[in-house]
């Protein structure tokens, strides 16, 4: 029988520790719930921060580059801006080129002038030329107003 009072007696205070233990276990379970709660908290801010930095880089990153751009775009504008520059004199010159050769070959070549002046009246559509003097009367008119 002094097992069997041991036993109760030993259920009893089995029973007082657990009464006793039982609400500083939730304490303690609690306080490392809140733990566990601050970490996550202040992962998540964390992570919050580093994806704004991100953000605010890859922003900085993006307006780098269009300037970047911009100043590449510009660079190629003023090339080519010179290069058609450089062209139009190419242009030139040889329009120069052309014109000395055409006027040289037109040096005492009469017949040839004539020719091309009669093909123009020719191939004129009616129109007249006036050509002022020196009383205002034009050429053309004041062989006419003799008639």
């Amino acid at each position: 029988m002094g097992s069997v009072v041991f036993l109760f007696f030993a259920f009893i205070i089995l029973i007082f520790i657990a009464l006793w233990a039982w609400p500083k276990y939730n304490v303690y379970k609690q306080e490392l719930n809140g733990r566990a709660s601050l970490k996550e908290a202040e992962w998540s801010k964390q992570i919050l921060i580093e994806e704004a930095k991100a953000r605010e880089q890859a922003a900085l990153m993006q307006a780098k580059a269009k300037v970047t751009l911009a100043e590449a775009e510009g660079k190629a504008k003023v090339v080519r801006a010179k290069a058609e520059g450089q062209a139009d004199i190419e242009r030139a010159k040889a329009a120069a080129e052309a014109n000395r050769i055409i006027g040289a070959s037109l040096k005492n070549n009469e017949e040839y002038l004539r020719y091309i002046w009669i093909k123009g009246l020719q191939d004129g559509k009616g129109e007249r030329i006036y050509i002022p003097t020196e009383a205002g009367l034009p050429i053309l008119e004041a062989g006419k107003a003799g008639r």
